[in-house]
């Protein structure tokens, strides 16, 4: 299943916008946010909550630096792309204007080893090369915590991260036995794991929940527009809250919506690669978010400042302005 063809599912559910104010959705091609977009068109969810949702994928790689998705959105080509908090916070406070307005969900992912490693856990990461996207990755940020506050030991330090700089280029660095394992994200693991003689060593997803020191379940990725966006189009921001809300609801009662995923979207359309991430997005979905749970968002950043540092997080505060619970009237 390659980019055109995806693109082109897409497509054929787009509809004419009329006299609704357009958001502009980039995405990569291969994140999971594609599943609640490819859902919303089809329910016709954005037109029902009074916005044309327009939806292109886009590449996974860098561009100076930054993800394809956040480029877009700060050369104003995007007005809704998701990225972790912590990547948001970093671009904020360098002068990006930016901002959270809803959470999308515990959008890390898992140590993806050979199926024959001796890799466990977090213990056994010492002197092992390991796959990142880049080092600034949340999975190697959360991973590096973890080392640091249950082990003693900072990986970056006492193995070797080699970044890819493409969730692609980290499939095909494990494939190519360039690395122990790598890290990659959530929905690509099933199709790694499912398919061929690897395994998950561990999800990042337990070290978000041992390091926040909370049971609830934490977003690490938000949906983001610019400021201006957010300020001058309140009823497309209100509109997409709700639609996204009806999503979450159908992708999480209707099993058959994801056989139809898995035919559109899917890399492997194979039965138990398309329940493995079904299963796995109904487990990683945050629905919605409030004072508390922004409150929680909080402390975990703090301690992974204290513990990684400013210099592995690449920004030392969550800057003003920052997450937008309220849509302006």
């Amino acid at each position: 299943m390659d980019v055109e063809t995806q693109q082109e599912a897409l497509d054929a559910l787009h509809d004419d916008p009329g006299d609704l104010p357009v958001l502009r959705a980039r995405f990569e091609h291969n994140g999971s946010p594609r599943y609640m977009l490819y859902t919303i068109k089809k329910f016709g969810f954005d037109h029902d909550h009074g916005f044309h949702l327009d939806v292109q994928l886009v590449s996974d790689e860098l561009e100076g630096g930054v993800e394809t998705v956040e480029a877009k959105l700060q050369e104003g080509d995007a007005d809704l792309i998701d990225i972790d908090y912590i990547s948001t916070a970093r671009e904020r406070a360098e002068g990006a204007p930016i901002v959270a307005f809803h959470p999308y969900g515990r959008t890390v992912g898992g140590l993806v080893v050979p199926g024959e490693s001796d890799i466990e856990g977090l213990e056994d990461l010492r002197e092992k090369r390991l796959g990142v996207v880049r080092r600034l990755d949340k999975n190697w940020i959360l991973t590096r915590a973890a080392c640091r506050e249950f082990h003693g030991f900072d990986p970056d330090e006492e193995a070797t991260p080699i970044e890819a700089g493409s969730k692609v280029g980290l499939t095909e660095m494990l494939q190519d036995g360039e690395v122990d394992g790598i890290f990659q994200f959530w929905p690509i693991v099933p199709e790694i794991t499912e398919t061929g003689p690897y395994r998950e060593a561990f999800p990042v997803s337990e070290l978000v929940q041992r390091l926040s020191g909370t049971d609830n379940k934490l977003p690490i990725s938000t949906f983001l527009t610019s400021e201006e966006y957010f300020e001058e189009n309140p009823q497309a921001i209100r509109g997409f809250k709700r639609a996204y809300g009806e999503a979450v609801d159908q992708l999480t009662d209707d099993d058959k919506i994801w056989e139809t995923i898995g035919d559109e979207l899917m890399y492997e359309n194979d039965p138990e690669v398309i329940r493995a991430v079904r299963d796995g997005w109904r487990d990683m979905v945050v629905a919605d978010w409030d004072e508390e749970t922004v409150e929680g968002m909080d402390q975990l950043f703090d301690h992974l400042l204290e513990v990684a540092g400013e210099e592995a997080i690449g920004v030392d505060h969550l800057p003003e302005g920052l997450f937008r619970l309220e849509v302006p009237e």
